[in-house]
């Protein structure tokens, strides 16, 4: 660890110190391709790690319980401006700790313990708070779960509108993990509105797409949208809410006091750096490129003889079914580890195996873009993919450390944002 990098870190704790220069060097050397994952800019882990930390803010801009608060409130009016502006929203709330809290903050501003409500099922590719029944959000509320056909693994719309309108929940999430597709937000919001259902798209995963231009947007279409600030966004680990201005005063009521106090004022200012950064037309250019670089990993990926759930992707995320390459997830994702290449095992709609256990891979392209890998590196990518899985269902540790030097000299030559090494 250079010492101009955590001097006082590295005097203090050099025990602590020298994990967080192994991860530095992790994340320098490795392939990172879980899509929900992305490197921060030196900027916005300047912000996240400032005196804002020594602050309490309970309250909101002008309403606080607590004085000296004149600098405060201009961080989080400027966070909440920036995301106004950059996702066309009457209201913003930039306060949750993170995207399960400010999902359940839905909860409590639109329902009720024992209310209806709807969403993609967590095997299917949806979120655990989207009323799946280990969450908290399946104990406190009736959840009724959608996923996709078993012959395209696409969203079927006209299965969802039968269901909502059986149903008729409080709630409908539309949004997910592990969706490669596109998200047909006018499709559900008129689904909604013969539901007689509140619409919340949670766009944790396409946040940074959507900002920049390369997903389309749920503004015009439901009464609330969810998100994350780090994944695509390539913001700090919180969230936020936004709302149009009629749902502004059940949303705020719900975050604070409702399910939290104060905010992390630190997080805040790396979110509002954020958002300034993603309104650059580079980020414009950054977006585009994510999806350019998933479909052109599709691509080869299939050319390669591997499985991807609905055919490929529409977005940043590829979700890999081995069934055909007789290796589970979990041993091809650890394998895939030990050769430099960083993904997630992952649930494949219809699974028969178990979730911590599962037949697939979720892979994305973010970080990779984020370090300025494009569409002509992604059959090299596909074929380090490749020859792991064969190695993993052989036990071939040569080959996975021969695909590790591989990918570290890559790396070397496309340095990761925020991650200058001495």
């Amino acid at each position: 660890m250079s010492a101009s990098r955590h001097p006082a870190l590295l005097a203090t704790d050099p025990e602590l110190a020298s994990f967080v220069a192994a991860e530095e060097v992790l994340q320098a050397q490795t392939l990172r391709l879980i899509p929900s994952e992305n490197y921060v800019s030196a900027a916005v882990l300047e912000a996240s790690g400032t005196v804002l930390q020594n602050k309490y803010s309970e309250g909101y801009p002008g309403r606080r319980y607590y004085e000296g608060q004149q600098n405060i409130d201009r961080v989080e009016a400027l966070a909440v401006e920036r995301a106004k502006g950059l996702f066309g929203v009457d209201h913003v709330n930039v306060q949750p700790y993170s995207g399960s809290p400010a999902n359940l903050a839905v909860y409590l501003a639109f329902a009720k313990p024992g209310d209806t409500v709807m969403g993609m099922a967590l095997p299917m590719g949806g979120h655990l708070t989207h009323g799946w029944g280990v969450s908290a959000t399946g104990s406190w509320f009736r959840g009724v779960q959608y996923g996709v056909r078993a012959d395209t693994g696409l969203i079927d719309y006209d299965a969802v509108r039968d269901l909502a309108l059986a149903e008729r929940p409080k709630l409908i999430f539309c949004g997910g993990t592990a969706l490669p597709r596109t998200i047909d937000f006018a499709a559900f919001a008129e689904i909604a509105r013969e539901a007689g259902s509140i619409l919340v798209a949670d766009v944790a995963h396409i946040a940074g797409l959507i900002a920049g231009g390369a997903h389309p947007s749920p503004a015009d279409h439901v009464d609330v949208i969810s998100t994350t600030t780090h994944k695509t966004l390539r913001g700090p680990r919180g969230a936020m809410l936004m709302c149009r201005e009629e749902h502004a005063k059940a949303i705020d009521k719900a975050v604070f006091p409702g399910l939290q106090g104060g905010p992390h004022n630190q997080t805040t200012a790396g979110i509002a750096v954020a958002l300034h950064e993603a309104a650059q037309p580079s980020f414009v250019s950054y977006a585009h490129a994510v999806v350019a670089n998933a479909k052109a990993l599709a691509a080869a990926l299939l050319q390669k003889g591997f499985d991807l759930v609905s055919g490929g992707t529409d977005n940043h995320l590829i979700l890999i079914d081995l069934t055909g390459k007789d290796v589970p997830g979990k041993i091809a994702a650890k394998a895939l580890d030990r050769a430099g290449i960083v993904v997630n095992y992952n649930t494949v709609p219809f699974d028969p195996r178990k979730p911590f256990d599962p037949s697939g891979v979720r892979i994305g392209t973010p970080s990779l873009t984020s370090r300025g890998l494009s569409t002509e590196h992604m059959p090299l990518v596909a074929d380090w993919i490749s020859r792991a899985v064969d190695a993993a269902a052989k036990g071939d540790e040569q080959a996975l450390a021969a695909i590790r030097a591989e990918v570290t000299d890559l790396m070397a030559a496309f340095p990761a944002p925020g991650l200058p090494l001495a």
